[in-house]
C-alpha cells in the first residue's frame, strides 16, 4: 500500500514532441480527417499532472468552492492549479460539486434563456445539461469570439499543435481567418480536444468544465463521437465561410447543432429509437433559424451560411448578401426566405415529435426552446424576411408568456 507521501509525489513531465505521443501524422498522407482528429488524446505521460492529494484538496475547500466573485463574475475554482490533469484516482466529491456549480453559474450568466428552460429539470439532469452547455459554449467562444482557453504547458508553437494544424489544413484547405488568429484558435481547439479525451480515459482534466463533463459522460454513457464532432464543426468554421449547397450546410449544422440534440436526449432519457432522428432534426431546425436571423451579422464578418446555389436561383449573388440591409429590397429575397422558412419548419415538425418520447419531467426544457425558436421564425415570416431593421428576438413578456404556457402544456397535459 502506498504511503500518503508516495501518493503526493510531484510529477512534472514536459510535453513531448509530436512523434512521441502517437498521433501518427507522418504515417499516411491520405488519412481521413476524422481519423486524425480522433487520435488527439491527453495522457499522463505527455503532460504535467497535479501532485496534491485528495486530502490536501479538501483542506483547501474554501478555494475550490467559490465560483462567483463579489462583483458577480465567474471564477475558476481550480485556477490556482498549474497542471493539466489530476493525479490518477478518484476526484474528491467537493471538486466535482464545485465543477458542476461552475458550469451552472456559467450557464446562468451567459445563457439566461436556456438556463430558464433548464432550471425545472431534476437536479442531476440539470447539472449535466449545464455541464454540457458549458462545454459547447466555451468551444464556440474560442472559435467565434475572443475567449482564450488556458491549457497549462500548452502552446500554439508546440510541435504537436503545429503538426495537427498542418494536417487539418492540408485536408480542409486555406483558413478563412488571418494566419495569426487561425493558429491561435486552432491551437486552443486542439488542446480543448485533448481535454475532452480525459472524459473517456483514466486521467482527469483540472478544468472544471471537463471535470463535470467527465462525470456526466460516465453517468449517461454519452458517445465521444458526438462531442468530437461538435469541436470539428468549430474547426470547420475556421476553414470555410461559404456553403454551395444545402447538403454542405446540413453537414455543418449536424456537427454544431444536431450533436447537441443527440447529447441532450441521452441526458434527458428517451423511450424510442426514432428519438435520435428527431433530435437530429431539432438541431437542424434551431441552427437554420439562427442562420436566417443572423444574416446581417454574419455578412458583416464576410460570412454567408445560406446555400449559394439556392440564392442564385432567386437571382441573389454573394455580393448582394454581403451588402447587408440592402438585401431586403432585392426582388428575390422574399421568395428565398419563404422557401427557406418552409424547409426549416419541416424540421421543426419532426423535432416536436421528440417531446412525446422524452421523460415527462424533462420535456419542458426542449419544448421551451422549440417554442422560442418557433416564435422567432414566425416573426421573420411575418416581416417578409426582414432580419435587417433590428435583431429578431422575443421581448421579456413574450418569453414569460411562452414559458408559462409550455410548462403547463408539457408537464401536465398528455401529448
Amino acid at each position: 500500500m502506498m504511503s500518503l507521501n508516495e501518493k503526493a509525489e510531484s510529477i512534472d513531465i514536459d510535453g513531448l514532441d509530436i512523434e512521441d505521443i502517437s498521433l501518427g501524422f507522418e504515417k499516411d498522407s491520405s488519412e481521413p480527417i476524422d481519423a486524425i482528429r480522433s487520435r488527439v488524446s491527453l495522457t499522463r505521460d505527455a503532460t504535467r499532472a497535479i501532485s496534491i492529494t485528495a486530502l490536501e484538496t479538501l483542506r483547501e475547500g474554501a478555494k475550490f468552492m467559490g465560483v462567483a466573485t463579489l462583483r458577480g463574475g465567474l471564477r475558476n475554482p481550480f485556477g490556482h492549479i498549474d497542471a493539466s490533469i489530476w493525479k490518477e484516482g478518484e476526484l474528491p466529491a467537493r471538486m466535482i460539486a464545485a465543477s458542476y456549480e461552475y458550469c451552472e453559474e456559467l450557464t446562468r450568466m451567459e445563457a439566461a434563456n436556456f438556463y430558464h428552460s433548464f432550471k425545472y429539470l431534476p437536479q442531476e439532469v440539470r447539472q449535466s445539461i449545464c455541464a454540457y452547455y458549458a462545454f459547447c459554449r466555451r468551444a464556440d467562444d474560442i472559435a467565434d469570439g475572443d475567449y482564450t482557453d488556458l491549457f497549462p504547458g500548452g502552446s500554439e508553437n508546440s510541435s504537436e499543435s503545429r503538426g495537427y494544424r498542418t494536417e487539418i489544413e492540408r485536408i480542409m484547405g486555406e483558413p478563412v481567418l488571418e494566419r495569426e488568429a487561425y493558429d491561435d484558435k486552432m491551437s486552443q481547439l486542439f488542446y480543448y480536444r485533448k481535454k475532452l479525451s480525459t472524459a473517456y480515459t483514466t486521467v482527469t482534466s483540472t478544468d472544471p468544465i471537463f471535470i463535470a463533463l467527465k462525470d456526466t459522460v460516465e453517468k449517461f454513457r454519452i458517445p465521444r463521437s458526438l462531442l468530437d464532432d461538435m469541436i470539428s464543426g468549430m474547426e470547420d468554421d475556421l476553414h470555410r465561410d461559404r456553403f454551395e449547397t444545402f447538403e454542405d450546410l446540413y453537414e455543418y449544422c449536424y456537427k454544431v447543432a444536431s450533436t447537441v440534440g443527440l447529447v441532450c436526449i441521452e441526458i434527458y432519457g428517451y423511450n424510442a429509437p426514432e428519438a435520435k432522428d428527431e433530435a437530429e432534426a431539432w438541431g437542424i431546425y434551431m441552427q437554420l433559424t439562427n442562420i436566417l436571423r443572423d444574416v446581417l451579422e454574419d455578412s458583416a464578418r464576410g460570412r454567408i451560411y445560406l446555400p449559394l446555389d439556392e440564392l442564385r436561383r432567386y437571382g441573389i449573388s454573394e455580393q448582394d448578401v454581403l451588402d447587408g440591409a440592402s438585401l431586403l429590397r432585392h426582388p428575390g429575397w422574399e421568395g428565398f426566405c419563404r422557401n427557406y422558412i418552409k424547409r426549416a419548419k419541416s424540421y421543426g415538425r419532426t423535432a416536436r415529435s421528440l417531446l412525446g418520447h422524452l421523460d415527462r419531467q424533462s420535456r419542458y426544457s426542449p419544448a421551451a426552446m422549440m417554442a422560442f425558436y418557433d416564435s422567432i421564425l414566425k416573426k421573420i415570416a411575418k416581416s417578409d424576411g426582414d432580419v435587417f431593421s433590428e435583431r429578431v428576438q422575443l421581448s421579456k413578456p413574450e418569453k414569460i408568456g411562452l414559458a408559462a404556457w409550455v410548462y403547463f402544456r408539457y408537464r401536465f397535459l398528455p401529448i
